[in-house]
């Protein structure tokens, strides 16, 4: 999947939180309906069997309860894309990366291969069952964890026995620290932690810049990796730095033409918002362009990071730069972060200064981020609302992610006329939702007093009304675009009837 992650530190972060955001997005020219689910502890299976790979996994008892953004329709599997256990503990699966031929030859994926010929004939080949791939590792993985770097150990053993079919990197995320896994060729992988003051922002590329291996073979406090990292590469003679230090990016990534079109202008748009003193970014003494090979893994930011700011840059096109989509006669050279074909936007803050029953708020948007709006909903629940469950595979403005596919449609075809209505929009869905959650945080003390009354039921009531809110604005947001795209049909005509 071609998607695009931010991750925050707490000290980087304008509340102390930790921010782990991602877009997924669908291959070109396909998008798939997306819904918010909980999957508590008897729907979730003894035995997982891969709908791609066919690989079966059984799976450990006592899963925890959980949040999914799961397809609406059925045929791919689950695809849970992003979750939060009832530990405040979350991860989002995968940013597809890439690597290069020399580590591919030497640990090759675990592809699945269909059974060929009849059984019992002399021709006949039995199936090659296939490894572990986005579609799997949320439900394999996400219930079984009680801290993120029990996260990126879970994930590591998987890799190491079943292997994977693509390659991806994936977040993991709880209240103090956020780990991020890369995986290399077929069994290996390498994880780091992002320190507390930095952001990164990861664009379908094999990211890591640095890596310690005195840490990750003993103390680990900052680097984990596959037990036998350090003689994959000797024996194969992957690592490529001459005098300076190990470089992963150079050993086990890519710098291919399609990295310099598809791949780093996003990651130099991000940084460029995030840091748009610290470096110079265009003209020709610019430190970094979007054809950079070398813009860093992870960087300080010049100031706190908020929801907004996360939102924004996941929505980005290049605006303000030759390269918009929506400028005439712009140079339509780069993927955009902000794409028609994202399918889910999902952002977990984790507060550690609420209590436990509502430290984690999951943030959410659907349909192409150039014209849809978060909704943050408390992530301490069994259930959620019939706004955002309710997907199905037939366009229906009644759900939420219908209603913002609609949007993006209409509004794209109209852009300049439309945008008053969607920024008004967006506007009032944030500001109203930042009131309603304020609102709750304080209330939730005395709900506390009566014992009638659990932190999870608390949450989905809140929930509720947020969506309420959020329906209301949408449809109010989907009327307006509407009237002003039907203003400017084709065949309309100056003159009324007589």
């Amino acid at each position: 999947m071609s998607c695009t992650t931010i991750l925050v530190g707490k000290k980087a972060s304008y509340d102390g939180s930790t921010l782990v955001a991602r877009n997924d997005d669908s291959p070109s020219g396909s998008f798939m309906p997306k819904k918010f689910t909980v999957v508590t502890p008897d729907k979730q299976p003894k035995v997982y069997r891969s709908v791609i790979s066919h690989v079966e996994i059984e799976l450990p008892d006592n899963p925890l309860r959980y949040t999914s953004l799961p397809n609406a329709v059925d045929g791919e599997g689950i695809w849970a894309a992003c979750g939060v256990n009832e530990l405040n503990v979350s991860m989002t699966a995968t940013e597809t990366i890439a690597s290069n031929e020399r580590v591919l030859g030497a640990d090759p994926l675990v592809v699945y291969s269909p059974a060929k010929g009849r059984k019992n004939t002399a021709n006949y080949v039995p199936e090659k069952i296939g490894g572990i791939g986005e579609e799997d590792i949320v439900t394999i993985v996400l219930p079984y964890i009680k801290s993120a770097r029990e996260g990126v150990i879970r994930l590591g053993e998987l890799l190491s026995k079943y292997g994977t079919y693509e390659m991806n990197a994936i977040a993991f995320q709880d209240e103090n620290e956020i780990w991020w896994l890369e995986s290399i060729g077929g069994h290996h992988w390498m994880a780091k932690k992002v320190p507390d003051d930095c952001y990164v922002v990861a664009p379908n590329q094999l990211g890591l810049d640095s890596f310690d291996f005195e840490d990750a073979f003993n103390e680990q406090k900052n680097y984990l990796c596959s037990s036998d990292l350090k003689e994959f590469i000797d024996d194969n003679h992957l690592n490529l730095a001459l005098y300076k230090a190990f470089n992963p990016r150079d050993t086990f990534g890519t710098h291919s033409d399609l990295d310099h079109i598809y791949n780093t202008p996003r990651a130099w748009v991000a940084q460029k918002y995030f840091n748009p003193n610290t470096s110079k970014w265009e003209g020709d003494d610019a430190d970094y362009t979007p054809l950079s090979d070398n813009l860093p893994w992870c960087r300080i930011p010049e100031r706190k990071i908020t929801v907004e700011d996360i939102k924004w840059v996941l929505s980005n096109h290049y605006q303000h730069t030759p390269y918009d989509p929506y400028t005439n006669g712009a140079k339509e050279l780069y993927r955009p972060i902000g794409i028609s074909r994202t399918d889910v936007l999902a952002l977990v803050q984790i507060r550690p200064y609420m209590p436990d029953a509502l430290k984690a708020i999951k943030w959410i948007a659907f349909g192409s981020n150039v014209f849809n709006t978060f909704v943050g909903m408390y992530a301490n629940i069994t259930k959620t609302p019939k706004y955002l469950a309710n997907t199905t595979g037939d366009v229906d403005s009644h759900n939420f992610y219908w209603a913002s596919r609609l949007l993006g449609v209409i509004a794209d075809a109209h852009f300049n006329r439309c945008l008053p209505n969607i920024d008004h929009y967006q506007t009032a869905v944030m500001s109203k939702n930042h009131e309603l959650i304020n609102r709750f945080d304080k209330e939730f003390e005395n709900y506390l007093n009566n014992k009638e009354t659990s932190g999870t039921l608390f949450c989905e009531k809140a929930n509720e009304e947020i969506a309420k809110m959020l329906e209301e604005q949408t449809t109010k947001a989907l009327n307006k675009v509407v009237y002003s795209a039907s203003c400017l049909m084709k065949n309309s005509f100056s003159r009324s009837d007589a």
